[in-house]
């Protein structure tokens, strides 16, 4: 057993690793599914493709997390980009090729990529 000393230290290092959401209010934030359900549909490289296009393309204020289920699971895998000032974008059934195309689109051309939206994937 660790002394209480020890597992807040893990904690803290744990949580710098992580990034866990230091977020502000002035950040975009992508999130993506990873529950169950979101995983067996192929989310960990949709997450993958976000967090090392984020990176490749230098975006400033955007973080990449994680969440559980999202409550959608028949169009996993699901991403979520908040912007500030901005009603929340819903993509569903994404893939690694789908994320380049709306990091480019969306996050730098600031053009939400329609097709692939809850609204407009034909569901």
């Amino acid at each position: 057993m660790k002394s209480l000393e020890e597992l807040k230290a893990i904690r803290e290092k744990m949580k710098n690793q992580v990034g866990l959401r230091n977020e502000t209010s002035d950040q975009t934030r992508i999130v993506v599914g990873m529950a169950t359900c979101g995983i067996a549909s192929g989310a960990r490289p949709v997450l993958t493709a976000f967090s090392n296009l984020v990176q490749e393309k230098k975006l400033e204020n955007t973080v990449v997390t994680q969440t559980g289920c999202i409550g959608l699971c028949q169009y996993e895998p699901i991403v979520e980009i908040y912007e500030p000032g901005k009603d929340k974008v819903t993509y569903i059934e994404m893939t690694a090729e789908k994320a380049k195309e709306v990091v480019e689109k969306h996050l730098i051309g600031k053009l939400v990529v329609s097709k692939y939206t809850i609204n407009e994937g034909g569901k």
